[in-house]
Order: structure tokens, then sequence, then C-alpha cells
């Protein structure tokens, strides 16, 4: 017997991307369970995004970029860190090289991990599909976090222009762990 565990609720999350490879992910909020507001992961649009890696790899005549080895972008006070991040473009969208290309998705993989300063989120790999506006992260364990709220399940869908967000379990239970105290702290 197949048991199928399942939690939605709202994020507000924006990912854009620009340049070579440039990853932004703004204003974002997780709303408890019980309707109050985390603050969210936020970054502001008009900060400087500065990306490392051991390598990076353009492929412009495949559209893509490769960023690989201990990857990490910073913009403001969030950081998104990866084994690796392919950033694919629209082909005509530009050129990564050139700094003007139109991304159409992102993937990240190899223990992916974000930090805003007040949320976290771990997983094993990461998309990001900027044309339908999806966020999804994957992994055995799927953690979400701020503070002492934690939910963990395996899958995590964010519809980024809708905040609608869904964690599922895959064939176990959702765990959400909700600290009374924050709501008292928003």
């Amino acid at each position: 017997m197949s048991v199928t565990s399942t939690v939605s609720f709202k994020i507000s999350a924006t990912l854009a991307a620009a340049g070579i490879g440039a990853l932004m992910i703004a204003s974002g909020a997780l709303a408890q369970a019980t309707s109050s507001r985390m603050k969210g992961l936020q970054l502001s649009n008009d900060k400087p995004i500065q990306i490392e890696s051991d390598k990076l790899e353009i492929k412009d005549p495949e559209s893509k970029a490769i960023f690989t080895g201990n990857v990490k972008v910073v913009q403001g006070t969030t950081t998104l860190q990866a084994g690796s991040m392919t950033v694919f473009y629209k082909t005509g969208g530009g050129t990564i090289s050139s700094g003007n290309a139109d991304i159409d998705r992102i993937e990240v993989s190899n223990r992916v991990f974000l930090n805003s300063g007040v949320q976290q989120a771990t997983a094993d790999t990461g998309s990001f599909d900027l044309t339908r506006q999806t966020l999804v992260l994957k992994g055995d364990k799927v953690v979400l976090s701020e503070g002492k709220n934690v939910f963990v399940g395996c899958q995590l869908n964010v519809q980024m222009d809708t905040g609608e967000a869904q964690l599922e379990a895959c064939g176990g239970r959702v765990q959400i762990q909700l600290d009374p105290q924050s709501r008292k702290q928003n």
C-alpha cells in the first residue's frame, strides 16, 4: 500500500538570471501552515551578483554555460551553493559569452544549499524554469527552514509568479516542526 503525503502552502519567490549565468532570487516568503508569514528568501534585483566556480565551460552552439566545482552565487545576503550549475539560454536570445543571454532555465546539482540569512533550503538537485516561472528542489531529504521552523519532504514545487508551493513526501510523510514563538516575532 502506497501512501502519498503532500503539504501545500504559500511561498513567494522570483528568479531571474542575466549576463554570464547570473542568478537572482528575489523577495521570497514561506507561509507557515498556520497562515502566519515567515520572512523569506530575499534578494534585491539591483545588487551585484558574484559567481565563483572551479571551472566554467561556455557552449554557445548548445546555448548553455556549465559551472562546475564549488559553485557559489552571492547577491546581497543570499547565497546559493552547489557542486554544479548549468544555465540554459534561449536560442537566438543572445549568448552567454556576450553577456546578453535570455535565460530559459537553470539546473543545479550535487548538494544544493540556499541561504538568505534568515531562511535556508537544502536539496540534492534544483531546477529553475524562468519561462514557466517554476522552481523545483528534489532530494532524499529536502529541508526548508527558518530558525526553529522546519519543513521536510523529498520535493518542493514552487510556482514563482503566484507563490503557491507544494511539498511532497514521495511515499512517506511530510514532516513539519513549527515554533510558536516565531509567530510572535512577525
